[in-house]
């Protein structure tokens, strides 16, 4: 009898094991599957998640090789890569309609920057996103099981320790990005809308990107630098006049 208990008890541990590494792996599947089929329909570029390990029973787990590619008319390939992102959400919370996501921290992100005249690639994107969440058809929706659409709460957002590329080719300059911390994003509404948290956060992004080439104006002495410099800031403009700000 002692025996067939030993036997037992084994068995649940190894079930439990086995289940747990499988809630693992579907959860992460979830999140993958979700991203590369919903943002590209958000930024109408090429959007590619590596990889997404998430535990059911924290929370915790980290976003590999985000990819989001350039829009159309743009030389380099890409937009932005993220290599790692580290999120914590409330556990489960994923299963519903209002997914919290206690904290995302990004680390070493590459951005490339271009410009043409008043024109930058990322505003482009932005304008992308802003005719997907804000046009005549709407957001496109994504749903959670139930049939509501999903909302976001996202108590904090770190991006650190980013470089931002200028311009394409030899005269590219690659250079640090302030760092960016926001908080409380979707919380007084109760949650915003996948393409409203984009726009969001890329909105600050933006404005971080920008901010590096100001810094950078002052230590190049290069005509061609300059002006490159001096095309990101008129682009900056563009940007904040998209935003509603003052140019």
């Amino acid at each position: 009898m002692k025996k067939k208990l030993l036997y037992l008890a084994g068995a649940l541990v190894v079930l439990a094991l086995v289940t747990y590494v499988g809630l693992q792996f579907f959860l992460g599947s979830i999140v993958k599957a979700g991203i590369n089929n919903f943002a590209p329909k958000l930024t109408q570029t090429k959007v590619e998640l590596a990889g997404a390990e998430i535990s059911p029973l924290s929370g915790v787990g980290t976003l590999s090789g985000l990819f989001v590619g350039n829009p159309a008319g743009w030389s380099s390939e890409k937009a932005f890569y993220l290599g790692k992102i580290h999120v914590d959400v409330e556990p489960f919370s994923i299963f519903g309609d209002h997914i919290i996501v206690n904290e995302v921290t990004i680390d070493q992100p590459e951005f490339v920057y271009e410009t043409k005249v008043i024109a930058s690639n990322i505003g482009d994107l932005l304008k992308n996103i802003e005719a997907a969440t804000g046009g005549k058809g709407g957001e496109p929706q994504a749903t959670a099981k139930n049939g509501k659409p999903i909302k976001f709460e996202v108590k904090k957002f770190v991006l650190t320790n980013g470089r931002v590329t200028l311009g394409v080719g030899i005269a590219a300059m690659t250079l640090p990005m302030p760092p960016i911390t926001l908080e409380n994003l979707g919380t007084s509404e109760g949650g915003i809308t996948p393409g409203q948290l984009t726009f969001a956060v890329m909105r600050s992004v933006t404005g971080s990107v920008v901010s590096a080439t100001v810094q950078a104006a002052g230590k190049i002495g290069s005509t061609s630098g300059a002006a490159a410099v001096e095309g990101a800031k008129k682009a900056g403009d563009a940007i904040k006049g998209l935003f509603g700000g003052k140019k």
